[in-house]
Parts: C-alpha cells; sequence; structure tokens
C-alpha cells in the first residue's frame, strides 16, 4: 500500500471523526502530504554514498479561510504529517539530520485552495550543526539562525558520519540552498555541453517542447490541445530558457503554479500547472 493511501487510511480513522471537518476544506490533508513528498524529493542533497539527506523542518502556508479550517487540528494534523514524511523517507532511504516538524502558517496573499509549502534542513546536536547566520528564503527573508526553537534530538544511532560542512549550493533556497549539482536535472545551461531537454506531461502523456515558446489551449491552433471547458482557446504559452517561465494569455479562469494563482511564473522540473481542471507537469533535463 502506498505512503499516502496509508496515511489518508490513520486520519480517517483518528478519534472518531476528528477530521471530518478537516475534509470539508479547500485545502485536502493528502494534498499537503503530497507537497511534502515533492518537497522532500526536489531538495534531496546527496552527502556521500551511503546518504541522502532531505529536509526535516516544513512550513505549509494556506489561505486564511484553509487556515481557520485546518489550524484547530494543527499538532495532530502536523505529528501525522511527519509520520508519514518518516514512512516516504524510509521507502526512498532519506535521512534527516534533525527531529521531522509540520506547521501550518496563515499567508494572506492565498486564495482559499492554494498552499505553499517551504522547507529548511536543521540539524540537531548529535549530527552537523547548521551553518552560522540567517539563511536567506525565496523573497529574501533572513531565517532565524538554528531553524525556529526547537530543542536538538538525537540523529539515527547507526547514521553515518556527516561531513565538516555541507557542500556548497546554489542561492535561491528556503533553509539551505540544495547544490544544484546534485539535483535531479539542471537549469538549461547549467552544465557545459550538455543539451536541455524540455517536456510537459499531461494525463500520462508526453509533449516534447522542440520550440522556444508553446501555447497551452483549448482551440486546435494551440500547440498542445487541452479538452477542457475551463480552459481558454489560447489558455497561457511556455518558454524555455534561462529560466523558464509560463505566462497567463488573458485566459477566463488563470493559471496555478506550484500551489499558487498566477499570471507569471518561473517553472522548475516537477512544476505543476493547473488551467481549468487539467494538470500539466513541467519537464526539463539535460542530455
Amino acid at each position: 500500500m502506498g505512503v499516502l493511501k496509508k496515511f489518508e487510511q490513520r486520519l480517517e480513522g483518528l478519534v472518531n471523526g476528528t477530521f471530518a471537518k478537516v475534509f470539508k476544506s479547500e485545502v485536502q490533508p493528502v494534498e499537503i502530504a503530497g507537497a511534502l513528498q515533492r518537497e522532500c524529493d526536489n531538495n534531496a542533497t546527496i552527502w556521500n554514498r551511503d546518504r541522502t539527506v532531505v529536509p526535516n523542518d516544513f512550513i505549509v502556508e494556506l489561505s486564511a479561510p484553509d487556515y481557520e479550517r485546518l489550524s484547530p487540528y494543527s499538532g495532530q494534523l502536523g505529528d501525522e504529517l511527519a509520520g508519514m514524511v518518516r514512512d516516504y523517507a524510509k521507502q526512498q532511504r532519506y535521512t534527516f539530520m534533525g527531529p521531522i516538524k509540520v506547521h501550518l502558517e496563515k499567508a494572506e496573499d492565498l486564495d482559499t485552495g492554494l498552499y505553499r509549502v517551504r522547507s529548511r534542513t536543521l540539524a540537531s546536536s548529535s549530527s552537523q550543526q547548521a551553518p552560522q547566520g540567517p539563511a536567506a528564503g525565496p523573497s529574501g527573508r533572513p531565517g532565524a539562525p538554528g531553524g525556529y526553537g526547537y530543542p536538538p534530538a538525537a540523529g539515527p544511532a547507526a547514521a553515518p558520519p556527516m561531513p565538516a560542512a555541507p557542500p556548497p549550493g546554489r542561492p535561491g533556497g528556503y533553509g539551505y540552498p540544495q547544490p544544484a549539482s546534485q539535483r535531479p536535472t539542471q537549469a538549461p545551461g547549467a552544465s557545459a555541453g550538455g543539451r536541455t531537454r524540455y517536456w510537459i506531461e499531461i494525463n500520462g502523456n508526453r509533449h516534447q517542447i522542440s520550440r522556444p515558446t508553446l501555447v497551452l489551449g483549448r482551440s486546435t491552433d494551440a500547440d498542445v490541445r487541452i479538452d477542457d471547458p475551463g480552459v481558454s482557446r489560447r489558455h497561457c504559452e511556455i518558454r524555455t530558457g534561462t529560466p523558464s517561465t509560463i505566462q497567463d494569455l488573458g485566459s477566463t479562469n488563470g493559471i496555478v503554479v506550484d500551489g499558487q494563482h498566477t499570471t507569471r511564473a518561473t517553472l522548475r522540473d516537477g512544476s505543476r500547472i493547473v488551467v481549468g481542471s487539467t494538470t500539466v507537469i513541467y519537464r526539463q533535463a539535460e542530455g
């Protein structure tokens, strides 16, 4: 049985339906669980042959209405989500540098049904200590040195020793930046001599992007036609480059990129684009 399915079943069986109201909210706990899994995958850092480290401290930002619905259960829900992350990490052979924590926060700039996940790696006292000084987030906001004040906890007893310091990373991440050389794929032009391939996946079907721009829409004139009544005739356009971007073309229902309603966004490998009721996965890879 999959980790997400087990997580959902545990929630349904808790305290005589404690989470019945939660499941009526626009953002479902299982959606958050899936986003936490993706956050681990996207920020996995290879330390050595025996250890791949993933974030252990997560903040889930919710719209005000969703936060009000979920906050009464934040403690229990956070524990369940942390347990799900632990199970997923075991399945993927990921390890952590400290205890797993999941927090909910309210974000006034998000509409109902949208959310953001931020993560960082916080070292416990028995493993590698955090670097000195604040870590810059996506908006340049400094993070508190040493994390959010969690008490140190013992790491895995049989864990291999950590290097003296984290490997050099690329700027722009929340918490400790992910080294570009260790990511599954790299941004266009990130490695010399490699040719970047671009494609999108819709309902399991792959559509190669062979030109600098790709128009998605319901019209037969679109480069990729999406048969969805919620999609406009020329809904949005993907531009490949450094970095790749997506632009709304004045559609009726707009676009949602990685959980955020927007008119323009930067794309990375694995970005999830929602148009109408259709999910489009953006992919890029070297070679």
